[in-house]
């Protein structure tokens, strides 16, 4: 096989990937707390023809060498954690983290998982879980039968207010958690990621404390992602595609031709 064909061939497959990522991205542009994702591409290995270095005389060297490269392919995905944007949506039960951390929910499983999403409500028992699958925020609280508002801080005190009682009734405090690399974080779906050996262990703690980020009540963060950005990295890439492509067709050209002379 002439290695133009597949040298263009792992260019098609790497920009195809790249198209996957970029049609996620856009995918989830309304998808509450969602983090966009880039592929990172990297150069295959080289055919070393010629060593940059070696010996051409007895008293000179190759000054660059002849190295001839395999292609390029994708060999990770990663995340941007960078703050989307502030919708106020005036709903009790909608929070969001301004600055750095996550919401930790308990899974079936007995396990961990984090969220940036704060779209929260309660279940039957008047716990506050997530939205779509009804995990449990940890640490666990429960909002009594007779409350009539919640209200939650800046810091993460959550409190009541109960009928006939003047002062509102604190239920439970907030916690949430981040990580030295969030971009080693597992996405799982359901706006859910999942501790990885390389994100590093939790380092957990009241809003506002050490770094981590407060909460607003009443808002949610907006995906990250900027529709005009992608589009253009979709047209750049859908171009760098159409080139390999035409790499492919123009090799088949020359080997038909020498077919021909044959």
């Amino acid at each position: 096989m002439n290695p133009a064909l597949w040298i263009s061939k792992t260019g098609l497959d790497a920009q195809q990937t790249d198209i996957s990522v970029i049609s996620n991205n856009l995918a989830n542009a309304s998808t509450v707390g969602y983090k966009k994702s880039r592929a990172v591409f990297e150069d295959l290995l080289y055919q070393n023809i010629n060593q940059p270095g070696g010996r051409s005389s007895q008293d000179t060297e190759l000054p660059s060498g002849l190295m001839l490269g395999a292609g390029t392919k994708v060999v990770a995905t990663q995340k941007n954690f960078s703050q989307g944007n502030l919708l106020t949506t005036d709903n009790s039960m909608d929070w969001m983290i301004q600055g750095q951390g996550f919401f930790e929910v308990l899974m079936p499983d007995g396990t961990q998982a984090y969220t940036r999403a704060g779209q929260f409500t309660t279940d039957g028992n008047g716990r506050i879980v997530t939205s779509g699958a009804g995990f449990p925020v940890q640490p666990e609280m429960n909002i009594p039968d007779d409350a009539q508002s919640l209200t939650i801080s800046q810091d993460g005190e959550v409190s009541v207010h109960i009928r006939g009682q003047a002062d509102n009734v604190v239920i439970g405090q907030l916690t949430i958690s981040d990580f030295i690399n969030p971009a080693g974080l597992e996405p799982n779906g359901q706006n859910l990621f999942t501790e990885t050996a390389v994100s590093g262990a939790p380092v957990q703690g009241n809003p506002g404390v050490q770094g981590l980020g407060i909460l607003v009540q009443g808002a949610l963060e907006t995906s990250n992602v900027n529709t005009t950005e992608e589009l253009v990295n979709l047209i750049e890439t859908q171009r760098i595609y159409e080139m390999n492509s035409k790499v492919i067709s123009a090799v088949d050209e020359m080997m038909s031709f020498i077919n021909q002379q044959l």
